[in-house]
């Protein structure tokens, strides 16, 4: 429960020093016995504040209750949960009536999970959201080396050192977060440069932490001096792995553990590895499985809430619903006869329609075919001096079997070759301005796609090139089509802007990934490349 420790810090430490005007509430029951289980068991703490949520009516504390069950989501692996109550919680927020350290915390924790996610410009542009609106010293250092960390992942070293170097200087006073900003720019330092000595930092960072009895920095530490060695002396690095064991046993911390057994598992000897590898495979098992279990549990409270609500609601007004049942159990009676009446109309003006155009169509063959291949015939006689008879009889002849087969035509249903259909598709969107290529569009492909799928396909390709046109500026569109074994892969490829930082899903796209999960199949976005866009959707064929 890290995470709500520094919520508590940010909501109870920083507002005595807050420029603002700091607003309290009126806890509800929920929220209090929610807030006193935090600690002890975070579902039912979740199911407090839900039901705090689903009843207040004061605004803050709707808010603040939407943090803490997004702080426990997250603290549980439930990130993009985590990120919905966030966002909730900000609705109810307003930095004009004194919410401004209610709104550092969100955008504090926004900043985490998005990290978490690997979602790194937008940890940035909350981190900084952050700093904005805080005024105290010690969590601006928490924020900060957040921000260094983000740029670590993002391999813009000389912007974590330039954090790390303007953090040292304030950080003394405090030996434990000395030693963790020590450590961690010796290490930055290292990564820039790999012949870089960081080794006199980070031990001098291990011995302030000993000293310190700090276990959680003794870890960091330890995980760091492992990596320094792994390339260089093995034996020091799997000393140093097991030194990294050791601690996450005594903090009981289930992701330090896993990337202690990485380090294990790669640097053992032969005989130990199985039995890291084993415990390795359990642990991670065994905690995806807690944090699914968890989700689901989240989901479930958040349904069960808003069900009893309902029901509560519903039996408050039963008697009143009964007697709107009466009234419109007669209305429907009513509605329907009505309903009844309206299709029997409709159904006859249709048919009366259908059957005119209809007519009008068969009267216009009839002038096209037989008026105008009479009037031939006619024209023809009048205009020769000599009739052969044998040629105006086989001219009547075909006059007569085209009236005739009039009365007989039956119209066939098109034959649609659903590579044709793509292609026409896709190549719609072909402009002066804007060339389009097709690779791969052949029958082979979609031989064991059946007709709802290519109807879901054509669907989410119509999306992606509709939103292409709109929205990428793009010159040259390429749309390549494989077959992946029991797959087929679907790459989508333009030189336009590409995606944005900030990029969300609209409507549009948002619809397509429903599309695409509901035929088993998933979009990938590639973030990767410098300009334009680059997307892979793979549809399986079994």
């Amino acid at each position: 429960m890290k995470r709500l420790s520094l919520l508590l810090y940010v909501l109870c430490i920083i507002s005595c020093k807050q420029s603002n005007k700091t607003v309290s509430f009126d806890a509800s029951i929920d929220y209090k016995k929610g807030a006193s289980l935090v600690d002890i068991n975070s579902d039912s703490a979740f199911y407090y504040f839900n039901k705090s949520v689903n009843s207040s009516n004061d605004s803050l504390q709707t808010a603040v209750a939407y943090t803490y069950m997004a702080i426990i989501q997250s603290d549980n692996g439930d990130y993009f949960g985590a990120q919905e109550n966030l966002l909730n919680s900000l609705r109810y927020l307003n930095r004009q009536k004194g919410n401004a350290r209610y709104i550092l915390s969100n955008y504090n924790e926004l900043g985490n999970t998005n990290l978490e996610l690997k979602n790194y410009q937008s940890a940035l542009y909350y981190y900084d959201q952050t700093l904005i609106l805080n005024t105290d010293d010690n969590f601006r250092t928490v924020i900060q080396n957040n921000k260094a960390i983000v740029y670590q992942k993002l391999l813009q070293y000389e912007n974590a050192i330039d954090i790390y170097r303007s953090l040292m200087d304030d950080s003394k006073l405090d030996r434990k977060e000395y030693a963790r900003i020590l450590s961690n720019m010796a290490r930055t330092k290292w990564l820039q440069n790999p012949s870089y000595n960081a080794l006199p930092d980070l031990w001098r960072a291990l011995q302030i932490r000993k000293e310190e009895n700090d276990y959680r920095g003794l870890n960091a530490s330890y995980s760091h001096l492992s990596d320094y060695y792994t390339h260089s002396h093995s034996d020091s690095a799997l000393i140093y792995a097991n030194e990294m064991y050791s601690i996450v046993k005594q903090i009981n911390n289930p992701d330090n553990e896993l990337e202690a057994l990485q380090k294990l598992i790669t640097l053992a000897i032969s005989t130990d590895v199985k039995k890291y590898f084993i415990r390795y495979q359990y642990l991670n098992d065994s905690l995806q499985t807690a944090r699914n279990n968890a989700k689901n549990q989240f989901a479930l409270i958040r349904y069960e809430a808003a069900k009893s609500k309902a029901d509560n609601l519903a039996l408050q007004k039963e008697n009143a619903e009964k007697r709107l049942q009466i009234i419109l159990q007669r209305a429907a009676i009513v509605g329907v006869f009505v309903l009844a009446l309206m299709a029997f109309i409709w159904y006859r003006k249709r048919k009366q329609k259908i059957l005119h155009e209809q007519q009008l169509e068969t009267s216009k063959k009839v002038h096209d075919i037989v008026a105008n291949g009479i009037y031939r015939v006619i024209s023809g006689v009048e205009h020769s001096d000599l009739i052969n008879r044998e040629s105006l009889l086989n001219q009547l002849e075909m006059v007569y079997k085209q009236s005739r087969n009039i009365s007989y035509e039956i119209t066939e249903p098109e034959v649609i070759v659903f590579r044709e259909l793509i292609s026409r598709l896709i190549k719609s969107f072909s402009s002066t301005q804007i060339s389009v290529s097709i690779v791969g569009n052949t029958d082979k492909i979609w031989r064991h796609i059946t007709p709802s799928v290519q109807r879901e396909i054509e669907y989410i390709l119509q999306e992606l090139m509709v939103n292409m046109k709109k929205h990428s500026a793009a010159q040259n569109v390429v749309v390549k089509f494989e077959d992946l074994d029991s797959q087929i892969g679907i790459q989508y490829t333009d030189d336009g802007i590409g995606l944005s930082a900030d990029f969300q899903y609209g409507n549009g796209l948002a619809n397509t990934e429903n599309r695409i999960a509901s035929i088993g199949g998933r979009i990938i976005f590639d973030k990767s490349i410098a300009q334009g866009l680059k997307v892979l959707i793979l549809i399986p064929t079994v």
